[in-house]
């Protein structure tokens, strides 16, 4: 299993980034895919998450709006658009792969793969 984040950077608020999460090692049509960040001193967070199968959406209340998961399966790719960014949206971005289906959706417990993450800095 292999996941793989890009699209991090530095921009200033109101700017919008796009992170791609590339997918191999497992079957694409099972499970969710989900997108959480970290930042010093405080614990992992679900921004948000799609189920591979029926794409349920899970966004955090602060990014609703703001922010939209989608999937590519012919790319086994799933991509978080994140627009209208504001200072509190920095941190490291990580993609996330869990097969078991179970538990809440966005939960980062729930998660068993993880890529190594992209940061995302926004900034004045």
């Amino acid at each position: 299993v292999r996941l793989v984040e890009s699209g991090g950077g530095l921009v200033q608020p109101g700017n919008s980034l796009r992170l791609s999460c590339a997918t191999s090692g497992f079957d694409f049509n099972y499970g969710a895919i989900g997108w959480f960040r970290q930042v010093p001193g405080k614990e992992r967070e679900g921004v948000s998450c799609i189920t591979n199968s029926r794409e349920q959406t899970y966004y955090l209340e602060s990014v609703k709006g703001r922010f939209t998961i989608s999937r590519d399966h012919a790319k086994r790719t799933v991509y978080l658009q994140m627009n209208n960014l504001k200072p509190e949206d920095t941190g490291l971005y990580y993609c996330a792969a869990d097969f078991e289906a179970s538990g809440i959706l966005c939960a980062p417990s729930r998660y068993d793969y993880w890529g190594r993450g992209s940061q995302v800095t926004v900034f004045s």
